[in-house]
């Protein structure tokens, strides 16, 4: 989207909004299931005020901004309906901000600048919210806040959490509902998570999650057994208030004997307010529990009184949010994954650590070069960032060099032994031993069966490693050749005469795949899933591409000719597996050390180059793959235990046949494949990326620069319901 959207464009966008926010908001409040962090979700809310803003008359029934958390969800708890409805808070994430919410409140009240106006400041804490009901001073119904008007009776649940009393100590009203938030300490967390994974149960992704997941069970001895705190941070119902001030009323519900937060406190003008904030965003790090930002709230109750509320949140508070939250930990080793294609990625594995709300145990420390940029080795003291808040990074190594030696990274592959090296212009170190690295091999089988290759129900990660271990698995062909062995899986711990059966059947029902998904599961590198779809549009059949692939390439003596000539030598480039029987998995990378280069493309390579969407890194990778003799053994044995139909698209007559498609965003009621396939039966061609030569861009919710450029170049936009209509429209 455009920084000045059109009328209509914004329109478009805040319905996305829209969806998109009714659907976090649903698995934050309802599910206790989080997709996104809480920065993502903040910068969807502020895109949809900006729009808003800039267009009140486009302002939805349905917009985010009318509604607080989300509605109950189907539940065995009994709903509640508050007396007085619990409110969300309106964010800021910058000290103007701050100035700019504090300029408003005393535009509201009419104050003269040189009037002090208190302010009470707090420490955010990331838990569920809470309304605790007292009557005659004793607890009568706890509940959560739900869509803020109804939500969930937690009043069993909440008499096992030890900070709550069940009765209020001294004087108290006659009716008054404490509010707050009930959450997790980090080290409970910690602990719970390891209980949890020690008995093979669900971890939880944060303290916020386990603390809400811990409270609403309807079996309230769930909850008794979870480690759960509270915190109180105001009030709702009272039939009568303690005090004036939003400090007085508070202290008396710490009084009472209900927590309050230590960093409580009244401060006076923006300049104070700041320094509370930096104050507490110090210690935020060593802390023993969870927060995000830092509360705001007028102090005078009769201010408040007179600002009142806008929609969602009250004019008289503010959340002042952090950024994202970094930590440090300890580096206690470097382990070497080996991926399908044999490239060496190192992970981190880190002493656990809670950035972000989220316990971090590894880190992608992505290649060689990487490594040697950090300078990190085991044992190193680190820092850790969530990057968007959402994938762990290691930012910054704290351990100084001294004269430590540096972290040899491997020069052999760690599941094979064979020589790991890094091609000519490239930064990622593969091992070259292809067909004899077992990692390699069971990636590669792991690919094959995948939902966007063959699509082998029943035949998971863990079958495939534990068939590879008994040597029933070597290459693609043996699936099929399962059923001989029937009566040895059903032998196997945990195999039933249903399980087996339902997988041999599963295997079966693949007899006849779809070639360009089979090409596709081959792993042959560059051969992604819509260029299997392109090679396989043009040629139809696999027969056909391996006989233009060969048509392409040189054969026995000129070859290695070539490669003499180039100061090659004339060492062979293929790497004999150790056991030649059974045949070996395929591979388009098994050169050794000394083949730096690939084989030059012969200029009949133009008709593979003249296939729409097939570059020479395509040609290249075909070519490596069908000069080696063990993948033709692979490819043929796979062919005569399958039979691809004759690949063909049928195209029907639509508004889009013959232009160029971009999907963007997440598409809400179908995979990526899924549309490009629609897309390419209506006669269009699905594009990955936007360009002047793109005619329409589909665009889900969270698109972000393709329908930014798609702006600038003035494509036509619609949005999935829109696309759905003219693929049903077509037939």
């Amino acid at each position: 989207m455009s920084a000045d959207p059109t009328e209509a464009e914004a329109a478009n966008e805040l319905m996305r909004l829209a969806r998109a926010i009714a659907k976090h908001d649903r698995l934050y409040h309802a599910e206790d299931a989080p997709e996104i962090s809480d920065q993502e979700y903040d910068a969807l809310v502020r895109r949809n005020a900006e729009l808003e803003a800039a267009f009140p008359q486009l302002v939805r029934a349905d917009s985010p901004s009318r509604k607080v958390g989300h509605a109950v969800a189907a539940s065995p708890l009994s709903k509640v309906t508050h007396a007085v409805r619990m409110m969300s808070l309106d964010n800021a994430f910058a000290g103007e901000e701050v100035g700019e919410w504090l300029a408003r409140v005393r535009r509201f009240l009419s104050l003269s600048e040189e009037e002090p106006v208190a302010i009470t400041a707090e420490d955010k804490i990331d838990g569920l919210s809470c309304s605790l009901r007292y009557e005659q001073g004793v607890l009568v119904r706890a509940a959560t806040r739900g869509d803020g008007q109804v939500g969930e009776d937690v009043t069993a649940n909440v008499a096992h959490i030890g900070d709550i009393p069940q009765g209020l100590a001294g004087d108290a009203p006659e009716v008054f509902e404490v509010r707050g938030e009930v959450y997790m300490a980090r080290g409970d967390f910690l602990a719970l998570n390891g209980a949890q994974e020690e008995a093979g149960a669900k971890l939880f992704a944060n303290p916020r999650n386990a603390a809400a997941g811990s409270l609403r069970q309807k079996d309230a001895s769930v909850t008794a057994a979870r480690p759960l705190r509270f915190w109180a941070h105001g009030w709702g119902a009272a039939s009568d208030v303690p005090g004036e001030t939003q400090e007085a009323v508070m202290r008396w519900i710490e009084r009472w004997g209900l927590p309050v937060s230590p960093l409580f406190a009244r401060v006076e003008g923006l300049e104070a307010m700041l320094a509370h904030y930096a104050k507490i965003g110090e210690q935020r790090a060593g802390m023993p529990y969870e927060i995000d930002g830092v509360v705001y709230k007028v102090d005078r109750l009769d201010w408040q009184a007179r600002l009142g509320f806008v929609a969602k949140a009250p004019r008289w508070a503010l959340a002042h949010k952090f950024p994202a939250e970094r930590a440090e930990t300890t580096l206690e080793s470097i382990d070497i994954q080996v991926g399908r294609t044999g490239k060496l990625t190192p992970v981190g594995r880190l002493a656990p650590v809670l950035v972000g709300g989220v316990t971090v145990t590894n880190v992608t420390l992505h290649n060689r070069d990487e490594i040697a940029r950090l300078g990190v080795r085991p044992g190193d003291r680190v820092l850790v960032q969530r990057a968007g808040d959402v994938i762990p990074q290691l930012v910054e190594n704290l351990t100084p060099e001294a004269k430590r030696p540096a972290y040899p990274f491997p020069d052999h592959c760690p599941e094979c032994g064979s020589e790991a090296v890094a091609e000519e212009g490239e930064v990622d170190v593969r091992c070259t031993g292809g067909l004899i690295c077992p990692a390699q091999r069971t990636e590669r089988l792991k690919h094959f069966v995948s939902r966007a290759a063959l699509d082998i129900d029943g035949l998971g990660e863990k079958t495939i490693d534990q068939f590879f271990a008994l040597g029933w698995l070597e290459s693609p062909a043996d699936i099929f050749r399962l059923k001989k062995r029937r009566a040895e899986i059903l032998a196997l711990e945990g195999w039933q005469d249903k399980s087996v059966d339902n997988l041999l059947a599963s295997i079966e029902a693949k007899r006849a795949p779809d070639a360009a998904r089979l090409l596709f599961g081959l792993g042959i590198r560059h051969v992604g899933a819509v260029t299997a779809r392109d090679l396989m549009k043009h040629l139809h059949d696999l027969p056909a591409l391996r006989a233009v692939v060969e048509r392409s390439s040189r054969a026995g003596e000129g070859l290695s000719t070539s490669l003499e000539a180039n100061g090659e030598g004339s060492e062979t480039s293929e790497v004999q597996p150790a056991n030649p029987d059974p045949i070996p998995f395929v591979s388009s990378e098994v050169e050794t050390p000394k083949r730096k280069g690939r084989t030059p493309i012969e200029p009949n390579a133009a008709e593979l180059l003249a296939i729409d969407g097939i570059g020479p890194a395509v040609v290249e990778a075909l070519q490596d793959f069908f000069h080696e003799p063990h993948n033709r053994a692979v490819w043929d044995d796979l062919l005569g235990e399958v039979t691809p139909p004759r690949y063909e698209v049928a195209t029907l007559e639509s508004p889009v046949s013959g232009k160029t498609v971009v999907f963007t965003g997440k598409l809400e009621t179908m995979s990526r494949d899924e549309a490009k396939a629609q897309a390419e039966r209506l006669g269009a061609k699905a594009s990955g990326s936007v360009s002047a030569k793109t005619d329409l861009v589909v665009a889900g919710p969270g698109a972000g620069s393709k329908l930014k450029k798609a702006a600038e170049l003035g494509i036509e936009v619609i949005e999935e319901s829109e696309w759905a209509r003219i693929v049903a429209a077509a037939g």
